[in-house]
């Protein structure tokens, strides 16, 4: 697979740079000054809660949103003025399935190539060569509407790359899959970003963003709260290890006390206190093996979003 339309890496360092972007809809305020730079050959994360601004931002850079404010710059050229010319460099992966159930998989491919003017030959070439990819040469020639879940998902991705892209945004790439799929698709990616493509990524799967991301950014209320490489930002902003206490809220406020004198954060949660441990706490291990309901891990990207974001579900 190729990174680019002409098979080498871009050259520009720098495939995004987004300053202060803020968009309006009526009186409500969705992003509220975000900056974003995504470099070459990098997979940058975009995560936050229902309605923090991810969707706005990619419908932004798609040009199906116009924003309030910002400065915006793809492949180096300025939004929007150049958006015709740069969505030939790019690939988008959709939330919602949006084939033609009507054609098969292989002419799905085709029609998608003829809007970048791609000649048939190459098309069919490409097309080919995606369908052995993603590991869908045998259904060629399904209509959409046979297919599974994950046999449509994937063929998303393998559409989203007929015009081999310099930039691949994904939006939730693989909701909905199982997990043997999914493994498929990160193995996929995982490919295509070590040969020079660059994503722009947005997913509640923490474990793929872990595992797919270079860099974050964790938006929340229109505004980033936080960015860096993913397991940087877990360790400097939480912790190395989550110590979880199940217990009566009275204990669990004085074992918080008692641990106010170490380096470590602490959250209670209705019975269960969640201790973010950045180094050795001598009341903490004391507590670990005295306690009845101990649950001891390592610190995930999924405990820092939720220790920024809040654990109630909200209604937007």
């Amino acid at each position: 697979m190729h990174s680019s339309p002409s098979g080498k890496p871009g050259n520009t360092k720098t495939v995004i740079r987004i300053r202060d972007l803020k968009k309006t809809f009526g009186k409500r305020q969705v992003l509220k000054g975000i900056d974003i730079e995504l470099l070459h050959g990098t997979c940058l994360g975009l995560l936050g809660p229902n309605g923090a601004g991810k969707t706005t931002t990619i419908r932004i850079l798609l040009g199906l949103v116009i924003p309030t404010n910002g400065r915006i710059e793809v492949f180096g050229e300025p939004y929007p003025e150049s958006i015709r010319r740069v969505k030939y460099r790019i690939g988008v992966v959709p939330q919602m399935d949006n084939l033609d159930p009507d054609l098969t998989i292989f002419e799905n491919l085709l029609v998608y190539a003829n809007y970048f003017k791609i000649p048939i030959k190459v098309a069919r070439d490409r097309a080919e060569e995606l369908l052995d990819f993603f590991a869908l040469k045998n259904r060629r020639d399904e209509i959409i509407q046979n297919l599974s879940g994950g046999q449509r998902r994937r063929l998303l991705l393998a559409r989203a790359l007929i015009n081999r892209p310099e930039l691949l945004i994904l939006d939730e790439p693989t909701i909905g899959l199982d997990p043997q799929a999914r493994l498929l698709m990160w193995q996929r990616l995982e490919a295509l970003r070590k040969n020079g493509t660059t994503m722009l990524l947005t997913s509640h799967y923490m474990e793929e963003v872990s595992r797919l991301a270079t860099d974050v950014i964790i938006i929340d209320n229109g505004r980033a709260i936080a960015r860096g490489n993913p397991g940087n930002i877990v360790e400097k902003m939480l912790g190395v290890e989550v110590v979880e206490f199940s217990a009566d809220e009275k204990d669990l406020r004085e074992l918080a006390r008692l641990l106010r004198d170490c380096d470590v954060a602490t959250e209670l949660v209705d019975d269960r206190l969640y201790v973010y441990k950045k180094a050795g706490c001598r009341e903490l291990d004391e507590a670990a093996t005295s306690m009845p309901h101990v649950v001891k891990r390592p610190a995930t990207l999924e405990d820092l979003f939720l220790k920024l974001t809040g654990r109630k579900l909200r209604e937007r």
